[in-house]
């Protein structure tokens, strides 16, 4: 269902947006008589949507009020859960952090338990930042596995056992939940606060895993059954023998993702168990963690080098555990990816080290949450209920 211009919704999208901040804004820009914007605006404000507040600057006459989101009222949370953490932003209606916090957690222990203690947090998160929980409209949430969008069920997760087909919507009865794959969520929280102006962007997490967030004219792009960007399976030649947790052998991250790094150097004499000793490794200057992370860029960049060439992208963001030592990450990828993309495709492309860093998950799915409440099908509904 789409909204009737000039409805309720849309006229929310252009406050929410800063385009319009008086009623004679609305109206020079949607085109619809005053008498109809008033309608409009008064419904949101009785709604607890908008407030109009102060004085503009006059142009003559008496001075015009301000329209603006009425945040007081609404709050909204953006979950992100990892293999061993939980992340969580409560964020106000304009996506301003209220308040957050940051556990170790287990997915492996299991929906009751893992969703029981973000049901927990949240609600001391609710009270830090003085909002009752009936102010909580809509919850985001990110995990490390496919998810079926729609109903917000995970997809036989390889990580996150007891998980699959588990309805974590259904756990949260009081308002709106969103779940989507981690990666996805990271791509919005890094496209909405570090480049709102690029509408093709690739957000690539190297962790344990690789994974490809796609945004696609300012969009995440999931695709038919929500696997779009799944890249740590596609297939690098000259590995054969990388076995990948998926059944397959020569994947991407079988031969390219941190565990794989982690192996690797534990063959060669220097002990290594996870991406973050790796990390570790690099950082204090130990040659064969640097000569792999470098290899493992060139690896990634043989794979992003026909992404640039079949999507075209403005900017191609690096996040994830191996990020961190992304100058060395980065040269490798970079060293192939120009060397065998197009030209034209990479003339004015970006590759570029995550700006949100640990907290792009937690902030994309808040900001999942926002953009659905928000959603000018979704104010339609609350304006006529």
């Amino acid at each position: 269902m789409t909204s009737a211009p000039g409805s309720p919704g849309d006229v929310l999208t252009l406050i929410s947006a800063g385009s319009a901040t008086t009623r004679s804004d609305l109206a020079r820009l949607t085109g619809l008589a005053r008498s109809t914007i008033s309608q409009r605006v008064d419904a949101l404000i009785e709604r607890g949507l908008v407030s109009e507040t102060g004085s503009g600057e006059s142009t003559g006459g008496r001075p015009p009020r301000q329209l603006r989101l009425h945040t007081e009222d609404h709050a909204f949370a953006g979950v992100d859960l990892g293999a061993t953490h939980c992340r969580i932003a409560l964020m106000d209606i304009s996506g301003d952090v209220l308040a957050e916090c940051e556990d170790p957690l287990l997915i492996a222990e299991g929906p009751e338990t893992v969703l029981a203690h973000v049901d927990r947090r949240l609600e001391r998160l609710l009270t830090e930042a003085g909002r009752p929980r009936a102010a909580l409209k809509a919850i985001g949430m990110g995990v490390p596995g496919p998810v079926e969008f729609a109903t917000g069920r995970p997809n036989n997760p390889p990580i996150m056992p007891g998980w699959n087909d588990y309805p974590i919507p259904e756990h949260f009865a009081d308002c709106a939940v969103l779940v989507d794959n981690d990666v996805n969520v990271m791509a919005l929280g890094e496209h909405r606060n570090a480049y709102p102006d690029a509408g093709h962007l690739l957000f690539v997490k190297i962790g344990t895993g690789i994974g490809c967030g796609i945004v696609a004219e300012g969009k995440l792009h999931r695709g038919a059954q929500g696997s779009a960007g799944d890249i740590g399976h596609i297939r690098v030649s000259g590995h054969e023998d990388a076995g990948c947790r998926c059944g397959n052998s020569a994947c991407l991250e079988a031969v390219a993702g941190g565990a794989a790094v982690a192996r690797r150097l534990t063959e060669l004499g220097t002990p290594a168990e996870t991406g973050a000793d790796v990390v570790a490794l690099v950082q204090a200057g130990n040659t064969q963690a640097l000569r792999l992370v470098r290899e493992a860029g060139r690896l990634i960049g043989e794979v992003l080098a026909s992404l640039v060439n079949f999507f075209n992208p403005e900017v191609i963001v690096i996040g994830g555990a191996l990020s961190r030592v992304h100058e060395h990450l980065l040269a490798g990828i970079k060293e192939t990816v120009y060397r065998r993309s197009l030209p034209l495709a990479t003339h004015h492309l970006s590759i570029v080290p995550s700006r949100t860093g640990i907290n792009a998950a937690a902030l994309g799915a808040g900001i999942l949450a926002i953009e659905h409440y928000l959603s000018p099908e979704n104010i339609n509904r609350i304006v006529n209920a």
